[in-house]
Order: structure tokens, then C-alpha cells, then sequence
């Protein structure tokens, strides 16, 4: 079975336990409004132009016979400074467990393995759960939780460990700045949390947004005795949107809320 990654990252030493391979899966169910990964948010391949360093020669507007440019109506190979690519491919989920695996010695040594991040790797759990089956190295799932209930437990019970996302603890909220009410994410934390399986908790600070004392008290709540990691807010998050032909939203404010309290939490860890 093919899956739609839009990015592989080896050495990777952000996602999880020693060093890894992180594989980015395309497609979303969510819209947050400060995504950093708005390459992985369409679940096909599209276009990405880099306008800064061109040139304007528009040798990528001419016709062209490369049955890869077609779909998408210019010239991926004519640009003297390479700024315009496709962002997503398929892979057989055989071909991408030997990629993988290649960096197994490095796992063994630093306790490592690989992660799968996303987009949101649950729109993709077919494809997951094969690839799973090839794997003998630790295994890391990240996700939003937001998945039919039987897909979650199916798909999380085949990994190592799960990180996953608490954003915004009000439902309204939720649906305002994700795009979608957080019921069915809440009724998966609940499954995971009294599963036995190794997870995490992610929160990550969006200035006046998600930093604020009543959400983090609310999510600390929910929580209960899971691990929890807060995330601070990624600041150059808006500088991939135009290459894919997104608008950033204006509506963060700048300022990171840098009096939270970490003993909200009983087991929080501020990176």
C-alpha cells in the first residue's frame, strides 16, 4: 500500500527518545490557525514556489513534456534556482520501511527509532498499520487525536509510544481556531490514558490563545496523571504559507506568555 509523505527528516532529536527518523504523512482533518506544517495540511500532492531569489524569468510558465509537470500546469526543472517543487509522494509501505531501517544501528546505540508525524498520520492508518508491520525499532505516533474512535484505538494500540495534542480545552474555542470541536479527540484521550500505552501530552503555546491560565488549568485537568510537554510558539511559522499558496493568519499576537506556571501540571516539561 502507498502512502503521501511530504517530508523525511533523519537525525531527528525533537521527536521522542534519542536520535530518529521522523516521517511527515500529508493531509489533515485540522485547520489550525498557526500550523507550521502548512505543507502537510492538503492530502495530495501540490505545488510549492519560493518567491524569495526569483528571478523572474518565467522559464516555469513555458510548455513543457514532463508527464510529472502536467498536473500542475508548469515546469518543475526549468527554474535556474530550483524554487519550485512538489510537496508530497508516494511511497510503498515496504520501500519506506527500508528507509527507515537503514538508521537502525543509530537507534540501537542512542535508544532512538522512528516517529511519525504529520498532517495527521490517523488519516493514513491503513497505510500505518502496514508499515508498522515492517518495523522491528522502537515506534512513536504524533497526532491530534482527531479520528474515528475505532481507527484511534486500533491504530495507537500498534506503537511504542503516542504523543498527542491537547490544544484548547472549550469545545467553541476549539472549533474556532482548529476548525473542529474536540469531542471526539477528548473520548480518545480517554481510551489512551487508561490503555497502558506510553504516552505524552502536548500543549502547544499560542500566545493568548492557548497559553492562557484558564485553558492550561482546563487541559491540566484533563490531563490528570499523564506526562505533559509544553511547546513554545514556533514564531517563523508563517514563512512556509506562501510557497503553497496559503495566507498566515494576523490574528496571533506576538507575545509568548512567559509567566505560565508549570505546576499546573504535575509532570510538565517546558522546552
Amino acid at each position: 500500500m502507498k502512502g503521501l509523505v511530504f517530508d523525511i527528516k533523519e537525525f531527528a532529536i525533537h521527536d521522542g527518545e534519542g536520535i530518529r527518523t521522523t516521517v511527515f504523512l500529508k493531509g489533515c482533518p485540522l485547520s489550525c490557525i498557526w500550523c507550521h506544517n502548512p505543507e502537510g495540511l492538503n492530502p495530495y500532492p501540490e505545488l510549492s514556489v519560493k518567491s524569495t531569489g526569483c528571478l523572474g524569468c518565467k522559464k516555469c510558465y513555458q510548455p513543457c513534456a514532463h508527464e510529472e509537470c502536467k498536473p500542475f500546469g508548469r515546469c518543475l526543472h526549468t527554474c535556474p534556482r530550483d524554487l519550485v517543487s512538489v510537496v508530497g509522494r508516494y511511497i510503498e509501505a515496504d520501500e519506506l520501511a527500508k528507509k527507515i531501517l537503514r538508521g537502525r544501528d543509530i537507534f540501537e546505540e542512542t535508544g532512538g527509532g522512528v516517529t511519525v508525524s504529520g498532517g495527521e498520520p490517523l488519516l493514513q492508518h491503513e497505510f500505518l498499520l502496514e508499515l508498522i508491520a515492517y518495523l522491528d525499532v522502537h515506534t512513536l505516533l504524533e497526532t491530534s487525536g482527531y479520528a474515528p474512535h475505532e481507527v484511534f484505538k486500533r491504530t495507537v494500540s500498534a506503537f511504542d509510544t503516542v504523543y498527542m495534542d491537547l490544544k484548547l480545552a472549550d469545545r467553541e474555542a476549539h472549533k474556532e481556531y482548529t476548525g473542529v470541536y474536540n469531542d471526539i479527540i477528548l473520548e480518545n484521550l480517554y481510551f489512551l490514558q487508561n490503555s497502558g500505552i506510553d504516552h505524552k501530552i502536548r500543549v502547544p503555546l499560542i500566545p493568548d490563545i492557548t497559553d492562557t491560565e484558564e485553558n492550561l488549568r482546563a487541559i491540566a485537568r484533563l490531563a490528570k496523571d499523564s506526562e505533559v510537554e509544553l511547546l513554545p510558539y514556533n514564531s517563523l511559522a508563517g514563512a512556509k504559507y506562501q510557497s503553497v499558496g496559503r495566507t498566515f493568519t494576523d490574528r496571533i499576537t506576538k507575545t509568548q506568555n512567559n509567566s505560565i506556571d508549570p505546576s499546573i501540571f504535575k509532570n510538565a516539561h517546558i522546552k
